[in-house]
């Protein structure tokens, strides 16, 4: 019995060492930073000075209070919306042509994944030139069709200024999702398919009544990444309008880089960062368990 206990504390710190590394490098840049993220929502200061002014709950209260944060987080909420109802669905359908044409469709399998290769810096400059109301590709197209009426300040009008640029997020990340789905599907029994087959079921009904109950796992996961990565997305948004014109573009990211970083308002940038850990971890245990609920 003292054998097996012994030889169980040796397993656990074998476990424990090889774990040791990693638990380090994760206290180091994950944990850490966020203590200090709260610990500088105290304080004033400016990041660069090396003194710090104690405020106590003060940033905190001011954040309360922001309606830019607020309409930023609103705007968070509009781009978890939006990319979940255009991604999903389109990724789906790509993936399920995709895998229904077998491997004579691998070439597209590449292609249509590209843009998640690309930097999101390249993506938004060359989307800022597509985008132009005078020189833009959108521009020409609608001249050439004599719909001039149609052209817009894509990126000036605080109007459609959000929806451009959400549109060319989906456009980058559609492809992760699709490749998502792919894996999914090709976790499916071919059994199955022949099965329906032999039925006599259609290409339709074999997907609503077969794959898509298959797939519901792998969408429920895809939705609470999508929901966690829309929360605190930067890139494009900051890259493409900074979050203007007028804050119609603004996220929570981009609302604490401009504090932190451009007013050098460290610790109010620091609340803001720090408000942003609550509301995503918070919103990404909620939508966790709501989805284990309703599959259970």
């Amino acid at each position: 019995m003292q054998r097996d206990k012994s030889a169980k504390l040796f397993q656990n710190l074998g476990i424990l060492l090889f774990l040791a590394p990693a638990l380090i490098l994760i206290g180091i840049y994950i944990i850490w930073p966020i203590i200090m993220s709260f610990d500088l929502s105290l304080y004033e200061w400016d990041g660069v000075s090396p003194q710090k002014l104690y405020l106590g709950l003060k940033n905190w209260k001011d954040l309360i209070h922001d309606s830019i944060f607020w309409h930023a987080f609103g705007n968070n909420i509009k781009f978890i919306f939006l990319s979940i109802i255009i991604e999903m669905p389109i990724a789906i359908l790509i993936a399920v042509l995709l895998d229904r044409g077998g491997k004579k469709f691998n070439v597209f399998k590449s292609l249509f994944y590209l843009p998640m290769l690309m930097s999101s810096v390249a993506i938004g400059v060359l989307f800022k030139y597509i985008y132009d109301p005078n020189f833009g590709l959108i521009s020409g197209i609608l001249s050439f069709l004599h719909l001039d009426s149609l052209n817009q300040d894509w990126l000036g009008d605080p109007k459609v200024a959000f929806y451009s640029v959400v549109a060319v997020i989906c456009w980058q990340y559609i492809p992760f999702y699709m490749i998502f789905f792919i894996a999914a599907l090709s976790n499916i029994p071919q059994e199955l398919y022949e099965a329906a087959k032999i039925d006599g079921a259609t290409q339709g009904q074999y997907f609503w009544r077969v794959e898509l109950p298959l797939l519901a796992p792998s969408i429920k996961t895809a939705c609470i990444l999508s929901l966690i990565g829309s929360l605190k997305y930067f890139d494009l948004i900051y890259v493409m309008t900074e979050g203007g014109p007028s804050n119609a573009t603004e996220l929570m990211a981009t609302y604490m880089y401009k504090n932190a970083f451009a007013s050098f308002k460290m610790g109010y940038g620091s609340t803001i960062a720090s408000a942003m850990f609550l509301i995503i971890t918070t919103a990404g245990i909620f939508a966790y368990f709501v989805i284990k609920k309703k599959g259970e």
